[in-house]
């Protein structure tokens, strides 16, 4: 099942298959290391379309709600 960040619940899992932004969208989340193919978790969410809290390599980094809607996840499930 694809979903995209943002329909995550907190303590989920999934593999990144597909990022749907232009080029300086894609050119920024490739520099925080998010990347197709990899484990990204969602560790918290903030209420109402805030940032979104995600770990991937071991490090956890908040993007905002429009970003996290354009990176999409495969969940098992």
């Amino acid at each position: 099942m694809l979903i995209d960040l943002t329909q995550l619940k907190p303590g989920e899992a999934g593999i990144i298959k597909e990022l749907r932004g232009g080029f300086g969208f894609t050119k920024r989340i490739y520099n925080m290391g998010i990347r197709e193919g990899k484990l990204i978790k969602k560790v918290s969410s903030h209420f109402w379309r805030g940032p979104q809290t995600i770990e991937i390599d071991n490090a956890r980094i908040a993007i905002g709600f429009g970003m996290a809607g354009k990176i999409f996840i495969e969940v098992n499930g």
